[in-house]
């Protein structure tokens, strides 16, 4: 990957959509998200990767237990997202999924579908649960979100290729019981699937409307 989230401008549309008193809560978790990326992202050595993927994962459990250290992340984390009931053991279960890419050499089906399911799936869980939300049905989502968001910036052609066919059955199904913040974001990467061009009037139009009926 080449790239992280981090400056999406829909990202920043969706967290409009959040309940303002969770806000900060679901911008955190997307934070932890783009730092782990970010550790993936700079990694030339495997074994490097997963000491520092280690040191998050083990940052995150003492959260359970201690005072977070002087890192703007998991300050976020420990005064927005854990008085709301989520451990930092849970969140340490995201690390996994960044896991995957440094673990595995071959990105195969079953490695994108682990991917898929520790990253986006569990983030797009515990997110839905802060935001009230069906934490069972955002799974899904959240787990095509995750392999969408791989393929656009993916160096290997066929790793894309995968993720975006896996992708197709994780987004195909109702955003229902979603949070409208987790549904916009699912819905940027249906339109980003099937190559809808962002900053034209057909993307914003469709973003807009779901912001506005959840459809």
């Amino acid at each position: 990957m080449d790239e992280s989230m981090s400056n999406d401008p829909e990202r920043a549309l969706a967290l409009t959509y959040a309940p303002a008193a969770r806000r900060p809560a679901l911008a955190a978790l997307l934070a932890l998200d783009d730092a782990l990326g970010d550790v993936v992202r700079t990694t030339t050595q495997p074994a490097i990767g997963q000491i520092r993927l280690a040191w998050w994962r083990d940052s995150l459990k003492r959260l359970d237990s201690a005072a977070p250290p002087a890192m703007p992340v998991l300050e976020a984390l420990a005064a927005h997202v854990l008085p709301l009931g989520v451990s930092g053991a849970r969140l340490a279960a995201v690390v996994d999924g960044w896991d995957v890419l440094i673990e595995h050499e071959v990105l195969d089906e079953a490695a994108l579908r682990e991917f898929a399911e520790a990253r986006g799936g569990m983030l797009f869980a515990i997110a839905a649960a802060v935001l009230g939300g069906d934490a069972e049905r955002a799974a899904s989502p959240g787990e095509g979100w995750a392999l969408v968001d791989l393929a656009r910036y993916a160096d290997d052609a066929g790793v894309a290729e995968r993720a975006m066919a896996l992708a197709g059955v994780s987004l195909g199904q109702s955003l229902a019981g979603v949070p409208r913040a987790l549904g916009l974001l699912a819905l940027s990467a249906r339109l980003d699937r099937v190559g809808v061009p962002h900053g034209g009037p057909k993307r914003a139009a469709r973003l807009a409307w779901f912001g506005l009926t959840g459809r």
